[in-house]
């Protein structure tokens, strides 16, 4: 049997290490305080919190809450923590005779107040459950804003001053005409004309060659061109006159083989 049960230990894990030593078993000297094992699976900040906390892990309506199955959950977790912390409990307590109350007034009938309503008991906790949640909506909001000293530190460098002494530069009066002769030949490079021409109106041109016939009879065919306004108003003064021709209004006249060419209004 001895052999057995030294079996058994040795197979046994160790439940701790001691200088290379492995225990097996706790020493019988030692002494564990009771609430050394504890562990707290939920932390709520009040009686509240705890209220709210039952109400959303099991997806109730906060406006129709089943006050019989709350208190019951909530009582539980009382008991489970009144044995620790008679001052943290007490806050609980008072919470879970409000719960009380609450319950035993929804099992009596309901007074009707001044406008014909039912009161309905649960209506003052469910306007404090409200208030908490949005009040505990917005400090978590808050609390995921970027924080000095959490989030963000400040860092500061200390370094030793560098003087370095930065010589100024020296310009000859040759190095500047040098400068400005090369600004000016890239300016020339970049120059540009603009070329701006004359607006000419065949309509105008053909008034003009018609207004000269009201006078003379013949005009020589060279004579209505303005060499001035170069290639340019010759073909303009030419299409003028082909359109005074196909208009029926002038007529070309040549007395002779290459002879000199004139121009006659057909209207004379």
């Amino acid at each position: 049997m001895e052999n057995n049960t030294a079996e058994i230990a040795e197979n046994l894990a160790p439940i701790a290490l001691v200088r290379g030593e492995a225990f097996t078993s706790l020493p019988k000297d030692l002494y564990i305080p009771p609430e050394a094992m504890e562990v707290f699976l939920e932390a709520f900040e009040g009686p509240l919190d705890l209220l709210l906390y039952l109400i959303k892990k099991q997806n109730l309506d906060i406006l129709d809450i089943p006050i019989a199955e709350v208190t019951r959950q909530y009582m539980e977790y009382v008991d489970l923590m009144k044995d620790l912390s008679l001052e943290l409990a007490a806050e609980y307590l008072v919470m879970a005779a409000l719960l009380a109350e609450i319950k035993s007034r929804m099992l009596l009938p309901r007074s009707e107040n001044t406008e014909g309503i039912e009161e309905d008991p649960r209506a003052e906790l469910i306007r404090r459950l409200q208030e908490y949640e949005r009040f505990k909506k917005a400090a978590q909001e808050l609390d995921q804003l970027p924080r000095h000293e959490r989030d963000t530190f400040s860092v500061e460098v200390e370094s030793d001053e560098i003087l370095v002494e930065k010589p100024l530069p020296h310009v000859t009066l040759q190095d500047l005409i040098l400068a400005l002769a090369e600004v000016l030949r890239r300016a020339e490079l970049n120059a540009s004309h603009q070329v701006q021409l004359e607006t000419l109106s065949v309509r105008e041109r053909m008034t003009i060659i018609l207004s000269n016939l009201q006078d003379k009879e013949f005009i020589t065919f060279t004579s209505l061109f303005n060499l001035k306004e170069g290639r340019m108003g010759v073909v303009v003064t030419f299409l003028a006159m082909l359109e005074l021709l196909k208009d029926h209004l002038i007529e070309f006249v040549q007395t002779s083989t290459f002879g000199p060419i004139h121009i006659k209004s057909v209207a004379a």
